[in-house]
């Protein structure tokens, strides 16, 4: 059960092993209007499932005695959830003769909930992994079965650790399958003491307040990389910013949101520090350097972004 292409990229390494461990369905969210026509497309999962020719259930609503039904009639040894996008009833927790399981990518009981990489990054985590867990009813909550970590990298983007994680997560699962099938699988129990959750991530979360420091608004810029994208305002519209870099930490100098350089990049006055604009992006434009930005919107020192 997966829905984007970190559950995409996990279906295809476990495709791989099918003959070991045969996927019987895939189950996915209803195919969307996508594109500029808006034409009707599967989620990555539901194409992956398609190509491999698995079959593929798309419910608009799960919580039916006939999708439940459904599953059952595929006999499942297991449930694997990656990215799912929906809770579960107990109903279909119960399906699986073993146990429903989920690949999160995190190190439980750190960062549960929607956007466990985002929250990686915004908290500026030294590392980050996946978590091979049971599926029970309270969100991201039951008990761990194998967790492998990975370090979060400077330059890391929500993108480019969604891939690492997307790999790293289909290694752990074969091996959480292979423990499954030697009767080795152990439980430990997540410490709830530890435990902190993420939320779903909306446009209007990557609006950048220059008051924060430097160093949080940077890892906002690699978190909300390829969405919803870092973005401040400037002569009334928006300023995407794709890339930045912390410049110092020093009490500031200027009101946050002051453009105290401009060449040969874009330095902004933090609440905490200075950020430095790598990689800037007006509305219907390509992104391009902050300097060539600068000079085509004949920027000057002193130029506020922000609202």
């Amino acid at each position: 059960m997966g829905t984007p292409a970190l559950a995409a990229r996990m279906l295809e390494r476990l495709a791989a092993e099918r003959e070991r461990f045969p996927v019987v369905a895939v189950v996915t969210r209803p195919d969307q209007p996508r594109g500029r026509r808006l034409a009707m497309e599967p989620s990555e999962a539901g194409a992956v499932a398609t190509r491999l020719q698995i079959p593929v259930l798309k419910p608009v609503k799960i919580r039916t005695a006939e999708f439940v039904a459904e599953l059952k009639s595929y006999a499942p040894d297991l449930i694997v959830v990656a990215a799912y996008g929906r809770i579960l009833t107990q109903a279909i927790l119960e399906v699986p003769r073993l146990m429903p399981i989920n690949v999160h990518a995190s190190l439980l009981p750190r960062h549960r909930g929607a956007s466990p990489i985002e929250g990686a990054i915004l908290a500026g985590d030294a590392e980050t992994g996946v978590t091979i867990m049971r599926v029970v009813e309270e969100l991201d909550a039951g008990p761990m079965l194998l967790e492998r970590s990975i370090p979060i990298e400077p330059n890391d983007t929500q993108g480019r650790l969604k891939e690492k994680l997307a790999e790293l997560g289909g290694a752990a699962l074969i091996g959480a399958l292979e423990l499954f099938a030697r009767g080795e699988i152990v439980e430990t129990q997540q410490d709830e003491s530890l435990a902190t959750f993420t939320k779903i991530i909306e446009k209007k979360d990557a609006v950048i307040d220059w008051r924060r420091p430097a160093l949080e608004i940077e890892r906002a810029v690699r978190a909300y990389d390829p969405w919803p994208v870092a973005r401040t305002g400037i002569g009334g519209e928006d300023l995407l910013i794709w890339r930045a870099r912390v410049e110092n930490d020093a009490a500031p100098a200027a009101t946050a949101g002051t453009i105290v350089s401009i060449k040969p990049e874009i330095i902004v006055q933090c609440g905490m520090g200075r950020l430095t604009l790598i990689e800037v992006q007006a509305p219907g434009r390509k992104r391009i350097a902050s300097g060539d930005f600068a000079r085509g919107k004949r920027l000057e020192i002193g130029a506020r972004l922000g609202t």
